[in-house]
């Protein structure tokens, strides 16, 4: 599910203007096209890296470092949230960022 989830909100961002996004989401709507482009590309690749490796059995030790960056995306997102006041975002990015940390705790073992 934080695969689909990632790779959702990433392409989503790789695929619209800033402007777009604005419309929807208004404070992606304060970013740059290459620093959303940036993020987008990151939570991609993160959502790969969350299922392709376990998936094909190799370099599974990527799992809970894509789970680990992942995490600290959710925790810039949530600190950006509280700078502008938007709590009940920050409460979706804290979820989100549990998950994505638990993740990164379950799969450490294959380090």
């Amino acid at each position: 599910m934080l695969a689909l989830l990632f790779l959702a909100a990433g392409t989503m961002k790789l695929a619209r203007t800033p402007e777009a996004l604005g419309a929807q989401i208004p404070i992606l709507g304060t970013y740059s096209n290459g620093l959303l482009k940036s993020i987008g590309s990151a939570e991609i690749l993160g959502a790969i890296g969350l299922i392709l490796p376990p998936a094909v059995s190799i370099l599974r030790g990527l799992t809970p470092l894509a789970a680990l960056g992942l995490s600290v995306i959710m925790l810039l997102a949530a600190i950006e949230h509280i700078r502008r006041k938007e709590y009940d975002d920050v409460a979706k990015n804290g979820i989100i960022f549990l998950a994505t940390a638990f993740v990164a705790w379950g799969r450490w073992e294959w380090l």
